[in-house]
């Protein structure tokens, strides 16, 4: 099914519905075989998410070559492009997975820290962090609003599988304290993001949105791509660079 904001033909989002929703879903995107080829290119990795017992694997741009021929795929880079413009690049990727031995929830938030090089001082950007031992920091709001994230589905998610769930047009509010989060949540309906194998989910970076635990046990197995469309300020480089096809 093609979600309305979306041309039958192309399956691209239209850029308003981006910019007013903050997320948008394509379903289908990949075929079959497409996302077969990722399941078999993602194995190893199952097989340590089953064995650690958690639910999410970083570096996967760089870990697994088969990961990147989406940023050749021709609907996940029209969708970008629509989303950040022509000059996007990949910047992270991380494999998720609940799975009935790691089956988590996440409270409402906003995606807000980016992942660098190397750890610099730097006006405007702050507070740092660490995961897996690469730096993270929060940019100035103009770096998020030049971001996108793409969820490509390796599995059917319907609404016992710990969808995402949204607020629909709260990116639009920049970043939020606990108590604005609080307001929103209570003064907006959230939207359950139900998307098919082989679907993607759009979404801005400073888009509130949460996650329930599945209610069935099973995979919901969901490859998360960032995407950014600038450079950051001198003296800090974004962790990894991965460039789209034109």
């Amino acid at each position: 099914m093609i979600p309305a904001g979306f041309s039958p033909k192309s399956s691209t989002p239209v850029r308003p519905r981006i910019d007013e929703l903050g997320y948008d879903i394509v379903d289908p995107a990949l075929d079959e075989r497409e996302v077969d080829g990722l399941l078999r290119a993602i194995e190893p990795l199952e097989a340590e998410l089953v064995s650690s017992g958690h639910g999410g694997v970083r570096d996967v741009l760089r870990r697994v070559p088969g990961v990147r021929s989406l940023l050749n795929h021709p609907i996940v880079g029209e969708v970008v492009r629509t989303a950040i413009g022509a000059r996007a690049f990949a910047v992270r990727g991380i494999l998720f997975d609940k799975h009935p031995n790691a089956n988590w929830k996440v409270p409402w938030h906003q995606d807000l820290t980016i992942a660098v090089r190397a750890a610099n001082p730097v006006d405007g950007y702050g507070p740092w962090s660490s995961k897996a031992g690469v730096p993270h920091v929060q940019p100035p709001i103009q770096v998020l609003e030049r971001m996108v994230a793409v969820r490509v589905h390796l599995d059917d998610c319907g609404f016992e599988n710990g969808p995402v769930r949204v607020l629909a047009g709260s990116h639009r509010a920049g970043r939020l304290s606990v108590s604005a989060i609080d307001t929103a949540r209570a003064t907006n309906p959230e939207v359950t993001c139900v998307v098919g194998r082989g679907g993607l989910l759009v979404m801005r970076p400073l888009l509130l949105h949460a996650s329930s635990s599945a209610r069935v046990s099973g995979h919901r197995r969901v490859i998360h791509l960032e995407f950014a469309s600038c450079d950051l300020v001198s003296g800090l480089e974004w962790s990894e660079q991965w460039r789209c096809a034109a």
